[in-house]
């Protein structure tokens, strides 16, 4: 089971490159998160968050300062994130929740951030030697509480099975 996660967690950024995380049709406007969400239990959809008050707050300023020149003070990235710029890479995504960041469990979010997104065909720089684990973790609380309560319960749910007997 835990080779499983190992395999699951390290081709999961080639899957981003591959599929851009994008919708499967082209044709498709956007996908509405709050639509993909109702196969959610009912149950789940109250389920308390792993983060504080208190770690949101100090997240809201280290995102403003480390992240926002990217993906905007409010977090909504850039409106055609799933199209490659002049460059070919992928411009910042969302991580308000109108994206695909709720789609990957915490271990992938805080790689992500750590090593960058050029692995998976961005341009985000790597923040291991600027920000600790903790500071990683409140921004990534700061961005998940921007979340509704559904799209939190749906990543909830992502994040439990990937993380299973970890800990």
């Amino acid at each position: 089971m835990k080779i499983q996660r190992i395999v699951l967690l390290s081709i999961a950024p080639l899957l981003l490159v591959v599929g851009g995380c994008a919708e499967k049709e082209e044709g498709e406007k956007k996908a509405s998160a709050e639509k993909m969400a109702p196969q959610v239990k009912a149950s789940s959809a109250t389920a308390s968050r792993w983060y504080s008050d208190e770690q949101v707050a100090r997240g809201g300023a280290l995102f403003q300062q480390h992240c926002a020149s990217c993906h905007k003070e409010d977090a909504s990235g850039s409106p055609d994130w799933k199209k490659l710029n002049e460059e070919g890479k992928l411009p910042p995504p969302p991580l308000n929740g109108s994206a695909h960041t709720w789609h990957h469990p915490l271990p992938l979010l805080r790689q992500v951030v750590r090593n960058g997104g050029i692995p998976m065909g961005g341009s985000m720089p790597a923040f291991k030697d600027k920000l600790s684990r903790d500071e990683i973790d409140e921004i990534l609380a700061w961005v998940q509480s921007h979340w509704s309560d559904k799209i939190y319960a749906t990543w909830n749910q992502i994040n439990q099975r990937a993380t299973k007997g970890e800990g």
